[in-house]
């Protein structure tokens, strides 16, 4: 796996959700290198593949094509080199079912994204102030 260090994993396939979090990250003075992800299964690609890389922590878009969000969160969970890095699922999604079995999967938070531009940038401003400056990770080694 690649070295660690403050990368983000953004795994959205919607172009203007994309760059909506990537805008508000770095208008919250988020200086990571983000990586994206448009399906689930460049995702697992990015995550397992010969060049995998070992984010600070990964921003999980549930309704993704090839490879749903929720199929993309057990592979991170079952294998030994990604159990614990931190996964937060960024969906529009409003079914109980979905946020339950987030978390029976070791979703460390769920969150949906608000409808309007103020709201989404807010919520991704205080996500990325707590995932990537408040909270300690374990280390990923």
């Amino acid at each position: 796996m690649a070295e660690a260090g403050r990368l983000i994993l953004l795994v959205e396939d919607d172009p203007d959700h994309e760059l909506l979090t990537i805008r508000a990250l770095k208008k919250s003075n988020i200086a990571n290198d983000i990586r994206v992800a448009r399906d689930g299964e460049e995702a697992i690609e990015m995550l397992f593949g010969a060049n995998a890389i070992k984010p600070q922590v990964i921003l999980l878009d549930l309704k993704l094509p090839k490879v749903e969000g929720l199929e993309v969160l057990r592979r991170i969970r079952e294998s030994d080199l990604t159990r614990m890095l931190p996964v937060v699922v960024l969906t529009s999604s409003d079914e109980e079912r979905d946020l339950v079995r987030s978390y029976q999967l070791g979703v460390n938070s769920y969150i949906r994204k608000p409808v309007n531009f103020t709201d989404f940038a807010e919520a991704t401003r205080q996500l990325g102030m707590y995932w990537l400056v408040l909270n300690e990770a374990p280390p990923l080694s």
